[in-house]
C-alpha cells in the first residue's frame, strides 16, 4: 500500500495555523513507513466528498482523512461502499470516531501507528429523507440529494437545532465550549416540539434523541453505552420531556453517565428507525455527525459492509 491521499480540512479544530504543519510531518512520517500520500486541502463544503470520490475512482491504495466528524462524514460519502481503505488522522472539534476508536490525539503519533493498523469492513448507517420512500426494499444511492451514510450518531430536534443556530465564529472560537454555550441559549428559547421514532415494532416520542452507531457522543459523553461500531445495529437514545428544567437534570445525569435510570430516558436497539414529527406543520431538524442536513421526516437503516476502515 503506498499510493494515497490525504484529505484534510485546514480550518479544522481551533488551530489552523498549526495544522498545516501537523499535516506534513504526518506526510513525512508516512512516507518513511513507504505511504506516499497527496496532500488534498478543502476549500468549500461538500469537497472532501468530491476529492474522496475521484481518488477511488483513480484506484489509489489508501484514502486517508484528517479533520472534523464533518469532513470524515463527507469523504466516507465519497468512498462508500468501496473497498478502499480509510484511515483517520484525528483532528476537529469533537472526533466522535477518533476518540471510538482510541486513535492518538495528534495527527503525527497517528500518523506513524496506521502502518500497523488492520482493515475491518464495517456497516454504515444511512439516512433517507425528504420524501423518499421508507420501504425496506427501496435502495438509495449515497450521492442522491436525499440519502447520505454517516457513521457515528444522528441527532434529531434539540441537538440539531443547536447545530442551525451555532455560529462559525462561536464553534471555531470555542470549539465544544461553543456548543454548550449555544445549548444554553436554545434552552431558554427551544419550544421542543414531540416526535416519534419507530424501530422494529417500538415506538417512542421524543423531543431529542441520538441514533448511535458510536457509544459516544459529542466526543465524549458516553449517552449510549451498549452501541457497537463494528455490529450491524442502531442503538436509540431518547428523552421525552418537553420541560426546560428537566432537560437540564438530563444534562446532569449524562455526565454523571446516569440518565439511563431516569424513567423519561429510553435507549432501545434496532436495525431500522422511522421519524416522523407529531406535528405536520412543526420543522424538527436533524444532523449527522455533527453537520445539519435535513428536517423530518427521515428514516434511518445499516447498510452491511460498506466501508473498510483503518483500526489500531
Amino acid at each position: 500500500m503506498n499510493k494515497a491521499i490525504l484529505i484534510y480540512n485546514p480550518i479544522a479544530g481551533r488551530r489552523p495555523a498549526a495544522r498545516e504543519r501537523e499535516i506534513r510531518q504526518a506526510s513525512s512520517v508516512l512516507r518513511k513507513a513507504g505511504i506516499v500520500a497527496e496532500l488534498a486541502p478543502t476549500t468549500r463544503p461538500g469537497m472532501a466528498q468530491d476529492l474522496a470520490r475521484a481518488a477511488a475512482a483513480s484506484g489509489v491504495d489508501l484514502v486517508l482523512v484528517c479533520g472534523g466528524d464533518g469532513t470524515i462524514n463527507e469523504v466516507i460519502n465519497g468512498l462508500a461502499p468501496s473497498r478502499i481503505p480509510l484511515g483517520i488522522l484525528p483532528g476537529g472539534t469533537a472526533n466522535i470516531l477518533a476518540r471510538e476508536l482510541r486513535l492518538p490525539h495528534s495527527q503525527v503519533g497517528a500518523a506513524r501507528q496506521l502502518p500497523r493498523w488492520s482493515s475491518r469492513r464495517i456497516a454504515l448507517g444511512r439516512a433517507r429523507w425528504g420524501g423518499a420512500p421508507s420501504s425496506e426494499e427501496s435502495s438509495y444511492p449515497a450521492a442522491d440529494a436525499s440519502c447520505r451514510y454517516y457513521a457515528s450518531v444522528a441527532g434529531i430536534g434539540f441537538d440539531a437545532h443547536i447545530v442551525y443556530k451555532l455560529s462559525a465564529q462561536l464553534k471555531m472560537g470555542f470549539g465544544v465550549a461553543g456548543y454548550v454555550m449555544e445549548a444554553l441559549r436554545q434552552l431558554l428559547r427551544y419550544p421542543f416540539p414531540r416526535f416519534s421514532c419507530r424501530l422494529d415494532g417500538l415506538e417512542r416520542q421524543g423531543t431529542f434523541a441520538v441514533v448511535h452507531r458510536t457509544r459516544l457522543y459529542a466526543g465524549w459523553l458516553h449517552l449510549a453505552p451498549s452501541a457497537d461500531l463494528f455490529a450491524p445495529r442502531f442503538a436509540v437514545c431518547s428523552f421525552s420531556s418537553r420541560s426546560r428544567g428537566r432537560y437540564l437534570v438530563y444534562a446532569l445525569a449524562v455526565l454523571a453517565r446516569q440518565h439511563l435510570r431516569l424513567h423519561d430516558v429510553q435507549l432501545d436497539q434496532g436495525a431500522r428507525v422511522v421519524c416522523t414529527a407529531g406535528d405536520s406543520e412543526a420543522t424538527i431538524r436533524f444532523e449527522l455527525d455533527g453537520e445539519l442536513v435535513g428536517k423530518l421526516p427521515v428514516t434511518f437503516d445499516i447498510v452491511p459492509d460498506a466501508l473498510t476502515l483503518l483500526v489500531p
